[in-house]
């Protein structure tokens, strides 16, 4: 079992900067490719970024592309997002999502994720 806790939420202007976090237990990460989703109030989820067990294949959002890093320290048991330029359109919950995931890529949707974290709000003033 992994349990997964996301931090590093906010409020933020237009144009700022966040890096979420999340932190895993119960397993070591190593070998998990892990995800970040967003979920906007009366909208679906939506697939922000993932990244591969190894970290050598990374994957984004057209719309955050450019803008937001995915990156992980296995050591440390935990994946970073960080998030530059931000827009009000970034405001949503925030989730990472892990599966067991040996493969040389990381799945893109949510189905293919087995365990959750909770989520942590990010929130961007214009």
């Amino acid at each position: 079992q992994v349990q997964l806790v996301e931090s590093g939420g906010g409020l933020v202007q237009a144009g700022g900067s966040l890096r979420l976090s999340c932190t895993a237990s119960g397993r070591t990460l190593s070998s998990y490719a892990v995800g970040w989703f967003r979920q906007a109030p009366e909208k679906e989820r939506d697939f922000v970024t993932s990244i591969s067990w190894s970290g050598g294949a990374t994957y984004y959002a057209a719309s955050v592309k450019g803008r937001f890093t995915i990156s992980r320290d296995n050591a440390k048991n935990t994946i970073y997002l960080q998030m530059n330029s931000l827009k009000p359109e970034d405001t949503a919950v925030y989730y990472c999502a892990a599966v067991y995931f040996l493969s040389q890529r990381a799945p893109t949707r949510g189905h293919e994720y087995r365990y959750w974290g909770q989520g942590t709000q990010v929130t961007v003033s214009s």
